[in-house]
């Protein structure tokens, strides 16, 4: 039976080596068998093959059954695939965070912190990015949305805000973009966190801790918001964050918003 390329490329990721996974995927056919059988069937030199057969029983994906001569059986393939693809899962886990971290701890002393970012979708992502990195204070400004938005962002926000994270949101009630009305402050509505209402111009900001923020523009038509020309300004200039952040307060504790009920 032929074995499809994508099957041995897995077998690669699991570990084996070109060897291994042709005696592998002949005792998976045999289920249990002597080394010449698999021989026959893998085509693994025999003279290679018992060394082979002892690390595939090391590596967990086949017993040996001693007796003369010896056997081979297979593990059942959901169990080893379930382990492996755990293993797999935590060293992919372990190795994102410290990437993520190594990443995190240098992105501010880039020697050009600011970054222009195009596109509805790409923006959206990184404030999703922004918002997941939050540990102390996110503020957050929205004059606009972009179609989906709303139910990301109220997904986003859980994670901080169960942190403790001291959240607060301007929002405009509503706006429209490419035609179609967006509710934006009763689409915010079931989140606990504190939340004003006043209708802000077509711009979005999202600030976090005093360090990082993204200001959103967009070109706008008939008083609606044209997604396709938005363009996101990432910056990482920290004096300019903290100064953005201290002038979102001042207007936070002006008397210009409209009552906003949970």
């Amino acid at each position: 039976m032929p074995i499809k390329k994508s099957t041995i490329n897995a077998l690669k990721i699991m570990g084996l080596t070109e060897y291994e996974s042709k005696a592998y995927l002949s005792l998976a056919s045999l289920i249990s068998a002597t080394a010449l059988q698999i021989n026959e069937i893998s085509g693994v030199p025999l003279s290679r093959l018992y060394d082979v057969l002892k690390n595939l029983h090391k590596k967990g994906f086949i017993e040996i059954i001693r007796g003369k001569p010896l056997k081979y059986s297979v593990v059942p393939p959901q169990e080893v695939f379930k382990k492996v693809r755990m293993e797999i899962k935590e060293e992919l886990d372990e190795a994102e965070l410290e990437v993520k971290n190594i990443y995190e701890s240098h992105i501010s002393k880039s020697p050009a912190p600011i970054w222009l970012i195009y596109g509805a979708d790409k923006i959206v992502k990184k404030e999703m990015e922004i918002i997941g990195r939050a540990q102390d204070t996110l503020h957050i400004a929205a004059g606009f949305m972009f179609h989906g938005e709303l139910e990301k962002i109220n997904v986003a926000l859980h994670k901080p805000l169960k942190k403790g994270v001291q959240t607060r949101i301007i929002a405009a009630p509503y706006n429209i973009t490419d035609e179609k009305r967006i509710d934006i402050s009763e689409g915010l509505n079931e989140l606990d966190c504190q939340i004003k209402t006043f209708q802000i111009p077509f711009i979005k900001a999202i600030i976090r801790d005093k360090k990082e923020m993204m200001l959103i523009f967009s070109k706008f038509e008939d008083e609606g918001v044209i997604s396709q020309t938005a363009i996101g300004v990432w910056n990482q200039y920290t004096e300019f964050v903290e100064t953005i952040t201290d002038l979102y307060n001042l207007v936070w504790n002006m008397n210009l918003f409209i009552p906003h009920l949970h």
